[in-house]
């Protein structure tokens, strides 16, 4: 076989594991519309049952993901927002691109997230609430939780990043010092449904681990973030009113996390439409 063969070859592989991952192709791979019903992986939502759609999320890749939803439900979409970073936009008709800080949260992510809360909040048990989650979702969403302010939670972020935390220990801290990351977000749209699309940038494509896991019931508590810390020594680095928070919520004075078992998850789905994992086979495939 020649090497302009072998090259050929080698490039059609490459550009399969591109394809996979491409955010609107990933989406439409995953979810149609079919015979009045949404089908989203192995589940079927039969849309006349719903009153209103909305779609919220953040990520890099939320105006193409936005995008893929637009086209597949259109003016079915009662509306929505989803912040993206900074020059990351798209023409669209029924969803609103909120541009924010990342990787360090800014102001605009929290005035997003404020109105975002706000929408999911006010969702009904006859509403579906599409919630599209890329990478970066953890910083293009924040939601700093009292007495935290954005400054604090800029800080850590800081911190967290420099001192060589990985992506599991850095949202284990972030997750309990949001009042939406770690399955909260969830807990304000209940008992609307929820279906999270999630293009996943962390290896392992742990549903509590990318973007925070808003939508996902999360692993971590208090006391693994107050063990991150310690473990980088940063207790004595950390804005007092976040380490207020961790030492209030490992004594049990601020609720957790929501978990596997809370009830709040019986009408969440959360499906991955995009990973490494699903582009490496697509390569192997190819």
């Amino acid at each position: 076989m020649s090497e302009r063969t072998l090259r050929r070859q080698a490039l059609k592989v490459f550009r399969a594991a591109l394809d996979a991952s491409e955010p609107a192709a990933a989406i439409l791979r995953h979810v149609r519309v079919r015979g009045g019903r949404l089908e989203a992986g192995e589940r079927r939502y039969r849309l006349s049952a719903f009153r209103r759609i909305w779609v919220v999320g953040a990520g890099k890749a939320g105006a193409a993901m936005a995008k893929a939803v637009e086209k597949l439900l259109g003016n079915r979409i009662e509306g929505g927002l989803v912040n993206v970073k900074y020059g990351h936009l798209c023409p669209l008709r029924r969803i609103e691109l909120n541009e924010c800080g990342h990787p360090v949260p800014d102001e605009a992510g929290v005035r997003g997230a404020v109105r975002i809360a706000a929408l999911v909040e006010s969702a009904g048990e006859h509403d579906l609430v599409i919630c599209l989650i890329s990478g970066g979702a953890s910083a293009l969403l924040p939601s700093p939780a009292a007495p935290v302010t954005l400054e604090d939670k800029q800080a850590v972020t800081r911190l967290l990043l420099a001192c060589g935390a990985d992506i599991h220990e850095v949202n284990a801290v972030r997750k309990h010092i949001s009042a939406l990351k770690g399955g909260q977000l969830a807990r304000l749209a209940a008992p609307a449904t929820v279906l999270s699309l999630l293009l996943s940038d962390v290896i392992g494509d742990d549903l509590d681990v990318i973007g925070s896991g808003p939508t996902a019931p999360d692993a971590s508590t208090f006391g693994a973030a107050r063990d991150v810390l310690a473990r980088y020594g940063l207790l004595g680095k950390i804005p007092a009113s976040v380490a207020e928070r961790i030492e209030r919520g490992v004594r049990g004075e601020i609720a957790e996390t929501p978990k596997a078992s809370d009830p709040v998850f019986r009408r969440v789905q959360n499906l991955v439409v995009g990973s490494g994992a699903l582009a490496v086979r697509a390569a192997a495939a190819r």
